[in-house]
């Protein structure tokens, strides 16, 4: 089979390129923006790829385009379609279908399914199950929003029966404006955390509550739902109605706990030391993420021990704390750190984890930009100097922005600094960087590539 995938460079759609690739069929794709590292990820597999949405694309005559939830009906202001490719699609009454549609029907049917949702930690909690399983000798097919370090690549088929995906709650496409985790049918749901995000496409949390019940009405009987006990919002869900096995994590008298340090701790399962876990990962959030990928593996077969030693080499996603260098100064080094975090609590709980691990032995220098689409709608603003709390100085790039940041942050004083670009954010951060610095810089995207220009300045002065 050919097919032509649209918006293939999303990190979604770039891992079903690769999965469908690995499964022997033709695969080519459109975007706008084909630049690396995506675009020589997926040359380097064989995909051709192509600028743009032009309707020469039909040419290729593929037996089905699969279409990202990046594409829409929208027209520019001359009046041109803005995605002219897929026009043509729908007026030559070609067959096309979503990407979780696809993966749902060519990839998932008859697999064990393992679905991780929530607003946080979809991808670590992702990594940390498929490497669990990856462990225990499972061999699991995975589908993850980041590149999990323990393997290299975002997306494999696997050869044994379960696969283990990353269940994203945003819409599926323009055509289907269902979560996209609904299509995925899991037999084993993950839980992980609820709050409101996607302030573009959902009116409030409760909107967002509706479609985790959807998803929860698609997990069989013989199945099980794994929750966080400490989540009102999950609470809700599971109080709309719940027709699977029901295990919990997180709050004391949950099935699955854990006692100790967030980097050393004892697995409880039902009271009951099952397993102990230490690793070079900090933060409660990342514990609480551990007691769930734990209880999903054990669902599968795993035990708890097992799955906790496993963890003991687990290695990260890339863009979670991930390290990417540090300048030498008399006193001590400059460290530059770089993480996908761009919600409020997802800000607060990463400085959280940087700070327990760094203690009190330098300052912490906050760096991001309100890049999702809920940040830039201004929904979240007013959470910022609460997210930010963890850090002595903080750094916001607030170009292109609907609202005012330097309004937003103006209760953290001297504290914080706005710059309307990155060239200007860079002087404003290297302007007060010193011996013992940990610079963490938190986006959804590229950042400018912020990280290596910081470190070439650091470098020079």
């Amino acid at each position: 089979m050919h097919i032509h995938i649209l918006g293939i460079c999303g990190t979604f759609m770039g891992g079903l390129a690769a999965l469908a690739r690995e499964a022997g069929h033709k695969v080519t794709g459109c975007d706008a923006g084909v630049y690396p590292p995506m675009s020589d990820q997926l040359r380097a597999l064989g995909i051709d790829l192509i600028e743009g949405f032009g309707v020469d694309q039909l040419a290729l005559q593929p037996d089905i385009f699969v279409v990202g939830n990046m594409l829409s009906r929208a027209h520019l202001s001359d009046g041109s379609p803005k995605f002219p490719l897929m026009e043509a699609i729908l007026d030559a009454g070609l067959l096309y279908t979503s990407g979780p549609q696809w993966l749902a029907e060519q990839v998932l049917q008859g697999r064990h399914v393992i679905a991780v949702a929530g607003t946080h930690g979809k991808t670590t909690t992702t990594a940390m199950i498929a490497w669990i399983l990856e462990s225990a000798g499972l061999q699991p097919g995975f589908l993850i929003g980041g590149v999990p370090l323990n393997f290299g690549v975002s997306a494999r088929l696997g050869k044994g029966p379960t696969f283990v995906i990353e269940a994203d709650e945003y819409d599926t496409a323009f055509f289907d404006k269902r979560s996209k985790f609904v299509h995925y049918r899991p037999r084993t749901a993950v839980l992980n955390n609820l709050e409101f995000d996607h302030a573009d496409i959902f009116d409030n949390l409760a909107a967002i509550e509706r479609q985790f019940h959807h998803l929860l009405r698609t997990v069989p009987a013989s199945g099980r739902v794994l929750v966080n006990a400490l989540e009102e919002s999950l609470a809700r869900v599971l109080h709309m109605g719940c027709w699977s096995e029901v295990r919990s994590f997180g709050a004391a008298v949950s099935d699955f706990t854990a006692a100790g340090e967030p980097d050393a701790f004892d697995v409880l399962y039902q009271g009951q030391v099952a397993g102990h876990v230490k690793w070079a990962l900090t933060g409660v959030h990342n514990q609480l993420n551990a007691l769930a990928a734990i209880a999903a593996a054990q669902h599968v077969g795993v035990s708890p021990a097992l799955a906790a030693d496993a963890l003991g080499r687990f290695e990260n996603v890339k863009r979670r704390l991930e390290l990417r260098g540090s300048v030498q100064r008399p006193g001590g080094s400059i460290t530059v750190y770089d993480d996908f975090a761009h919600h409020p609590t997802a800000i607060r709980t990463t400085l959280n984890g940087l700070r327990r691990k760094v203690g009190h032995s330098g300052r912490i220098l906050a760096v991001f930009e309100p890049r999702s689409n809920t940040m830039k709608l201004g929904t979240m603003k007013a959470q910022l100097p609460w997210s930010l709390e963890d850090a002595d100085l903080a750094f916001c790039h607030g170009g292109a922005l609907g609202w005012d940041a330097r309004e937003a942050l103006a209760g953290m004083g001297a504290r914080a600094q706005v710059a309307d670009s990155i060239e200007a954010l860079v002087a404003q951060v290297v302007a007060q960087a010193r011996a013992g610095d940990h610079i963490l810089c938190m986006s959804n995207g590229g950042f400018g590539g912020i990280h290596l220009k910081l470190l070439q300045v650091l470098e020079k002065t």
